[in-house]
């Protein structure tokens, strides 16, 4: 999978993978065992603890209406989850994370570079305890577009000692319009429950380092937004 790293900056590893790309499945490219997928439901189940980390690899254009839906139901898992994208027509990416096993962690990282409407919705639900769901988003919003970034963790009841942290940082164009709405439902004592959202601006710093480097204004805004992203 070295074409996933010259292509798209994805670090592969030892583990069972699922690889989409431009929204479609690829059979081809995927290697799994311990998983189920349901392309009907856009579901992933993991069903049996794997002996390797479970990989899901999003990548390419992605346009209109998306979902994805994730039940960890083994315990001790481990998934990992690289999306990155870009949208130059609307998109609206809907993520859905069931946890029910102990000692399952779900860790996910979304970038997308937007150029038109992009609205992400993240859901991580914990439903038993000793159980982990971290998804971090990163996105480029360029002029006048809209970013809509929402967020739910959901801690329910008999999930003690979970651990949450659902966090949002947009580097924005000065023309982009952003919406950030972190929410959480928590009934029952979390191990951790963090919720963030930011928006980036480079530091004067920052800049002058660069220019004092002898690069231009446009190759500055490249490495700035290269650096936030990656």
């Amino acid at each position: 999978m070295s074409y996933l790293w010259q292509e798209f900056n994805i670090k592969t590893f030892p583990a069972e993978t699922l690889v989409f790309r431009d929204g479609v499945f690829y059979e081809d490219l995927s290697d799994y065992e311990n998983i189920e997928f349901d392309s009907e439901k856009n579901l992933i189940s993991v069903n049996k603890t794997p002996k390797l980390p479970i990989h899901i690899i999003y990548i390419g254009e992605i346009a209109g209406d998306i979902n994805l839906n994730i039940d960890i139901n083994a315990e001790n898992s481990n998934i990992v989850m690289d999306l990155k994208t870009t949208n130059k027509t609307p998109a609206f990416l809907n993520i859905f994370i069931k946890n029910t096993s102990k000692n399952s962690v779900f860790n996910g990282y979304i970038i997308d570079k937007n150029y038109d409407k992009l609205k992400i919705n993240v859901i991580g639900q914990h439903l038993n305890e000793n159980t982990g769901i971290f998804v971090k988003t990163r996105v480029a919003a360029y002029k006048n577009t809209l970013t809509d970034l929402q967020g739910c963790a959901k801690i329910e009841k008999n999930a003690i000692n979970s651990d949450s942290d659902i966090s949002f940082s947009v580097m924005a164009d000065k023309d982009a319009k952003i919406i950030l709405k972190p929410t959480q439902y928590i009934n029952s004592v979390p191990k951790n429950a963090v919720h963030n959202s930011s928006l980036y601006k480079p530091n004067q710093n920052q800049i002058n380092y660069l220019c004092e480097s002898g690069l231009g204004e446009i190759e500055i805004k490249k490495v700035l937004e290269e650096a936030f992203l990656n």
